[in-house]
């Protein structure tokens, strides 16, 4: 009896060269479910995370757009209508614009201070070796770990002495004080990244340091200025400490002093819709900022590790 079957192929001869047609095919690769289960949980940490960060700013701009009745009766509901007049009470029965105007005044001039002054001593230490050198980089990074309420009297007094208290100009000459060891900290790791070709290449060509720093350097440190930018805004934004001891006019307060005496008022008055109005402008420009330069910071941050 016959059959169709072919007979297997015969086994090379040894010395004879196999083929690829004579090897067998590959089994399919298995899908790897190794780490599925910590993806998962991850994952699920994450959503619950952001539920928790953005569930309470959502409800606050909610209830910024609802009357005082509305708050306390149906406090999760979607507002009725929107009150606006809510906004415009804060901005001007509750005199939020002259805060914001000042703490924006405090806040750009620290800012524009700090990136200068920490970006130059950075660069300095990060790019020249001379005697001392260790020893005024260590200086700054003692200073991150100097608690701020242990100088909050002899800072005091010398503010009062040098005759800057109630002063948007002496705030400003604290706050850089106070953000400076931060900033000459990561610009320092940062300027170490940096290329030196191009810096001894414009040496070659007769730029001076000054040109060489102002006109290069600081051009390709941008993605680094704009993270420690980003993080000093957000803590000179929100600081109260500070102005609370060294800023006591009732026309010079910044945001974070005007909230807690509309607070206060409201609290008292009831108007606890004006309360969250005002609450939101103060919130609204650092989530702005943050938005706006998130890819930036992330740049930043990573820029060290990249390379």
């Amino acid at each position: 009896m016959k059959t169709t079957e072919t007979p297997a192929p015969l086994p090379a001869e040894s010395g004879a060269p196999i083929t690829k047609a004579d090897t067998p095919p590959p089994a399919p690769p298995k899908e790897k479910k190794e780490g599925t289960v910590l993806n998962v949980f991850s994952h699920g940490v994450l959503v619950i995370w952001a539920v928790m960060v953005v569930m309470p700013l959502l409800w606050a701009v909610m209830t910024s757009f609802k009357d005082d009745r509305s708050i306390f009766s149906s406090p999760w509901s979607l507002p009725d209508s929107l009150h606006f007049d809510n906004w415009s009470r804060a901005w001007t029965q509750a005199n939020m614009s002259d805060y914001f105007l000042n703490t924006v005044l405090v806040v750009g001039g620290s800012l524009i201070g700090t990136l200068v002054l920490g970006s130059m001593a950075a660069y300095v230490l990060a790019r020249f070796d001379f005697p001392g050198n260790r020893f005024i980089y260590y200086l700054f990074i003692g200073g991150m770990s100097f608690p701020i309420m242990l100088a909050l009297v002899p800072l005091f007094y010398v503010v009062n002495n040098m005759g800057l208290l109630n002063t948007i100009h002496g705030l400003i000459l604290v706050y850089i004080a106070y953000s400076l060891p931060f900033t000459v900290f990561f610009l320092t790791a940062f300027f170490r990244t940096l290329p030196t070709s191009i810096a001894e290449a414009a040496f070659v060509d007769g730029a001076s340091h000054s040109r060489t720093f102002f006109q290069i350097m600081l051009p390709m440190a941008k993605p680094g200025l704009v993270s420690v930018g980003i993080f000093n805004f957000l803590g000179q934004w929100n600081q109260y400490m500070l102005p609370t001891v060294l800023n006591t006019d009732p026309d010079k307060r910044v945001l974070t002093q005007g909230l807690v005496q509309l607070a206060v008022s409201q609290g008292y008055k009831g108007d606890w819709s004006g309360l969250f109005a005002g609450l939101v402008m103060a919130m609204l420009p650092v989530l702005a900022a943050y938005i706006i330069f998130q890819r930036q910071v992330v740049q930043g941050l990573t820029a060290g590790a990249l390379k």
